[in-house]
């Protein structure tokens, strides 16, 4: 539970100090809860809203950022611990959704792309492909993503279709996110970093955790390293996987998955009731 950079380490002891003015933010797929083949399956690791419910009495916001839509978050097993947490958020489609209140995390273009043809015309590529005709499609609304992780050689299905993927978004003028076995088209101009930057702004925040497990969470770790810069110590956590190797390089502390984000909330939880 050690970073392995000064600044990082820094970063951790600030929110272990003054929990009160500590912002923790996370992501909810591969931090909170584990990959699944069906990403509409997808869980909190058992205790993991308990322990983060716990260590957010003792600290200043909390927030999911997340690229799913805040009701499939609020619809998870256990998910009514979190409400007991004083101030907690879900920043849902990358800010583009807020619970509680429904608006956006700022004032936002989410685009008038015209997502059914898009979508129908995803489903079109998928088809097509020999290699990625097994992949599963997801409907989020104002983004449309499509998985590989079930079919015969998920990479080689994600290769097939970065190239036609891209050229789809750009045709609707939409941003590729790019993620583990995972390919979101989704509109421009809104990122996790966004976010957090907005929340830290916000809050008043004197320390900042932020824990990601993929591509998308890099924009996140950014603004952790402006806000260090700006003299407000951060700690980036990455929940590991061999998919998203550049999540770790970038991060301070590395754990193992949401097996060791719950320990870490653990073991930060004592550390703040020993003071």
């Amino acid at each position: 539970m050690n970073p392995v950079t000064p600044a990082g380490q820094a970063g951790l002891t600030a929110v272990v100090n003054d929990p009160r003015h500590a912002l923790l933010a996370f992501d909810f797929d591969g931090v909170l809860s584990p990959i699944v083949d069906d990403p509409d399956q997808a869980q909190p690791l058992p205790g993991i809203f308990d322990a983060l419910a716990a260590l957010g009495h003792e600290t200043g916001p909390v927030a999911i950022i997340t690229g799913r839509p805040t009701a499939f978050v609020t619809s998870r097993t256990g998910f009514a611990t979190l409400t007991s947490v004083p101030d907690f958020a879900i920043y849902g489609q990358y800010g583009l959704e807020r619970w509680p209140g429904g608006g956006p995390a700022a004032p936002r273009d989410s685009g008038r792309a015209d997502f059914a043809a898009v979508r129908a015309e995803l489903a079109d590529l998928v088809r097509g492909s020999s290699v990625a005709a097994e992949s599963w499609i997801e409907d989020k609304g104002t983004a449309v993503a499509v998985h590989t992780r079930r079919t015969a050689d998920p990479a080689a299905a994600l290769a097939a279709l970065d190239g036609p993927v891209r050229a789809l978004a750009a045709r609707h003028q939409l941003h590729v996110e790019p993620g583990k076995l995972v390919l979101e088209i989704r509109p421009g101009g809104v990122s996790k970093g966004d976010v957090l930057r907005e929340i830290a702004g916000d809050k008043g925040t004197a320390s900042v955790l932020y824990a990601g497990d993929d591509l998308g969470d890099l924009t996140a770790f950014a603004v952790v390293d402006d806000l260090r810069a700006a003299g407000v110590p951060g700690v980036k956590v990455c929940s590991a996987s061999v998919e998203a190797p550049q999540v770790a390089q970038a991060a301070d502390l590395v754990v193992a998955g949401p097996v060791g984000i719950r320990d870490l909330l653990l073991h930060l939880t004592r550390q703040i009731d020993a003071r």
